[in-house]
């Protein structure tokens, strides 16, 4: 496959301000692809505006409810590094295509699934649909777009998971008090399966790499010998490891917060279970604006020193994590409320900036699976761990005192954060300085 989705452009093609495609296809491509990323975490997130419906209907424990949904970021991580592996020899846009439609159906299995073991099997399936949609995803969208854009764009994409939740929370807490739960899973896997007919028309991968070979699988002996010698630059560096293990770990608040609020106001400020849905999709789209804006800023500040990139991380790490400890020690009430949206905002901030990192630091010919990597950290570290250990610490200390524990993630994640910024300049040096002896086709890696 010849897409180019990290920070290298092939020799002689594509420049850091130059469109690999129209600017109208590529906006096309991404908006398609945005929608796609919605539902995907509609699917996983209506789960959460339930929550307390499946709680009273089948006797379940904050331990089982949890599990329901750290099950999907958990066959995430386990399944994106194969299946990202192998949409980049086999073709992305199917491979999206393929995702999207085996979620969407499994989602419509959890409509009408009679217990815990087939809504667990039925969540289970769905994680396996969306394991290497939001690596391969956004490798589709950053190869349409000039290089300069990157921290912005993969800010912009990653965030469509927290507005994707907004929208499964609040539209499946409406939908799910109005008709019952299962019409909330119903209504978003028919959504789903609606968007990957229309991607599977308007994507192509001829579109995508104009004048390449469009047939899928072509991948000839020498690529997949490069691939074979890229594939341990994905852990070639103490950064790169760094950004992994600081975005992974930071992701396990906005997890836990995403997966729990809703049951958070439902119990404390006695909401009902369409406003505790609202309410906390509300706090899900402070999350995603809160990744678009760490995004944004790393660009910015980061034009002339690449450095400053950590700086941004590292704010957002430690600004989350004395916000969030202070919201959840507050009693309930305005000023809480305020202070919680404060720290939600800062909590999945690294996300723009985590992904850059990764971009500079592996080589473009691995761009999907350097984002599985990213991916899977994020999942193993994160998003799976994250409503499980949650559910578990509140059976135990009750939500509150759960979700007052949480926050304590992100001195983990400052650490490894730190850690990357310190070696940054240092791995960047040593990845260039073969660039000479290069082979001329194989991308060089940039700051």
């Amino acid at each position: 496959m010849g897409f180019l989705t990290t920070a290298e452009p092939a020799p002689g093609r594509i420049g850091s301000s130059e469109w690999p495609v129209s600017r109208r296809y590529a906006w096309v491509v991404f908006a398609l692809s945005f929608g796609l990323l919605l539902s995907d975490y509609m699917s996983r997130q209506v789960l959460n505006a339930v929550f307390p419906m499946l709680k009273a209907d089948w006797a379940l424990s904050d331990a089982r409810l949890g599990s329901l949904s750290g099950i999907v970021a958990l066959m995430v991580g386990l399944l994106t590094f194969p299946l990202s592996l192998l949409a980049d020899r086999w073709g992305r846009v199917k491979s999206l295509v393929l995702a999207a439609t085996m979620w969407s159906l499994a989602t419509l299995g959890c409509a009408v699934a009679a217990s815990y073991d087939q809504m667990f099997t039925g969540r289970l399936l769905v994680g396996v649909g969306e394991a290497a949609y939001g690596s391969v995803g956004i490798a589709v969208v950053l190869s349409v777009f000039p290089r300069a854009l990157r921290a912005t764009l993969s800010g912009a994409f990653i965030a469509g998971g927290a507005f994707g939740s907004v929208l499964g929370i609040s539209i499946g807490g409406a939908v799910a008090q109005a008709y019952g739960w299962r019409w909330a899973f119903g209504v978003m896997g028919v959504l789903g399966l609606v968007l990957a007919g229309l991607y599977a028309t308007v994507v192509t991968e001829k579109r995508l790499a104009p004048g390449s070979d469009p047939a899928p699988g072509k991948v000839d002996a020498q690529t997949r010998g490069r691939i074979r010698v890229l594939l341990p630059k994905l852990f070639s560096s103490v950064s790169v490891i760094s950004a992994y293990v600081g975005s992974g770990l930071q992701l396990f608040i906005a997890g836990a917060l995403i997966a729990w609020l809703p049951s958070y106001f439902n119990r404390y400020y006695d909401m009902p279970t369409a406003k505790a849905g609202a309410t906390a999709g509300l706090f899900a789209l402070v999350i995603g604006i809160g990744m678009i804006a760490g995004g944004i800023v790393s660009d910015r500040i980061s034009r002339r020193s690449p450095i400053r990139k950590w700086a941004v991380a590292i704010g957002c790490s430690v600004g989350s994590l004395v916000l969030l400890t202070t919201a959840f020690r507050l009693p309930a009430g305005p000023v809480q409320l305020l202070v919680l949206a404060m720290g939600s905002l800062l909590c999945a901030g690294t996300a723009g900036p985590g992904a850059a990192m990764v971009a500079n630091l592996t080589p473009a010919a691995i761009a999907a699976t350097a984002f599985a990597t990213l991916t899977l950290a994020q999942s193993l570290l994160g998003l799976a761990p994250g409503p499980a250990v949650t559910g578990m610490l509140a059976d135990r200390f009750g939500l509150l005192g759960a979700l007052r524990l949480v926050p304590l993630v992100a001195i983990a994640a400052t650490v490894a954060f730190l850690i990357g910024r310190r070696r940054y300049e240092h791995d960047l040096r040593r990845l260039t300085a073969p660039a000479e002896t290069m082979d001329p086709r194989e991308p060089e890696p940039v700051s």
